[in-house]
Order: structure tokens, then C-alpha cells, then sequence
């Protein structure tokens, strides 16, 4: 238990076949690398508990998409996606501070800010026109090509993230950031 309060509560999502809940399903508590082998397909989704990040490709791969406790019943139409949920990753919940540097350039090169709070547009903020790297260190984001949280996104927990192109986000700037709290 590891002292966490949290450690009793059961994290998970259930996907489903077909729209509105129907079909076979998987119930996930984890992350998943390729849900091809429980669901030929996935048209519907129902958030238990917790947050997670789907993806459109196998191994966490393609676009991102951030869904939170709820139901989605036809997610592809919601959400705008063109395809089926492949992949899944739990988001831990995160307790405590959160910090991020990020920087204008790849290899954390270039203007750098340290950031602790949500930033809704980095240009009118720190006049920076990209960012292209960054290192998270404390708790967990949400990266968005847009200014006010708009357009595709990108998942990142603690760590260094020297190229998003590396990660297969050629050609995306991201230009606002989101702490991922309780909601």
C-alpha cells in the first residue's frame, strides 16, 4: 500500500466493440501496448475511475487523446477520431507539486522557461515561439499544439524529453501545457 490513500480505489476503463456499450468488452486496469488481442475493435469506452491517455496506434503510438472519468458511447464522432482505440496508459494521480522546464529548441537548447502551473499560451506568456524539448520534472502533463488547450495533444510523465519528432510528433508545436490533476 505504500502509504497512498489512494492504493483502494481500483483504477480502470472497459472498452466495448460497439457503440453505446455494446459487444464484447475488456476491462483494463493497466496499461495495454495492443488491445488487438482482446477486441478486434473499439467503438465505445466507460471510465471507471481515474484518467487515461488512449492511442490510435499500437504501442502508445498515433494520435493522443486524454479521457477522464465518464462515459463515451461513441468516442470517434465525440472526440473526433478517425480510428479505433489500439493502445491504453493509466495516469497515475499525482499528489504534490508539479514542475516542468521546457525549452525552445531540441536537446533542451534555446529560450527555456520552468513552469509549475498550467500555461494557456507560451507565446503571449514567454514569448516563445515553439517548444521542442522538455524535462518533466514533477508530476504529469498534457502538451497541446494549440494556445488554450486546442488541437492534438501529447501525454508526458516524469522524465527527459530531448525531441518530440523522436516520439513521433514530427511537424507538431506545442504551444500550452496542462498539469493532470484530480479533476
Amino acid at each position: 500500500l505504500h502509504g497512498s490513500t489512494n492504493s483502494w480505489i481500483n483504477i480502470y476503463i472497459i472498452f466495448y466493440e460497439e457503440r453505446n456499450f455494446q459487444g464484447r468488452s475488456y476491462e483494463c486496469m493497466s496499461d495495454c501496448s495492443d488491445m488487438s488481442s482482446y477486441l478486434s475493435r473499439c467503438h465505445s469506452c466507460r471510465v471507471e475511475s481515474g484518467c487515461f491517455m488512449v492511442y490510435d496506434r499500437p504501442n502508445y503510438m498515433g494520435n493522443q487523446y486524454f479521457m477522464r472519468r465518464g462515459e463515451y458511447a461513441d468516442y470517434m464522432s465525440m472526440m473526433g477520431m478517425r480510428d479505433c482505440i489500439r493502445s491504453c496508459r493509466m495516469i497515475p494521480m499525482h499528489r504534490g507539486q508539479f514542475r516542468m522546464k521546457i525549452y525552445e529548441k531540441e536537446n533542451f537548447g534555446g529560450q527555456s522557461h520552468e513552469l509549475n502551473e498550467d500555461c494557456d499560451n507560451i507565446m503571449e506568456r514567454y514569448r516563445m515561439s515553439d517548444c521542442m524539448s522538455c524535462n518533466v520534472m514533477d508530476g504529469h502533463w498534457l502538451m497541446y499544439e494549440q494556445p488554450h488547450f486546442r488541437g492534438k495533444m501529447m501525454y508526458l510523465r516524469p522524465g527527459e524529453y530531448r525531441n518530440f519528432r523522436d516520439m513521433g510528433m514530427s511537424g507538431s508545436r506545442f504551444m500550452s501545457m496542462r498539469r493532470i490533476t484530480d479533476m
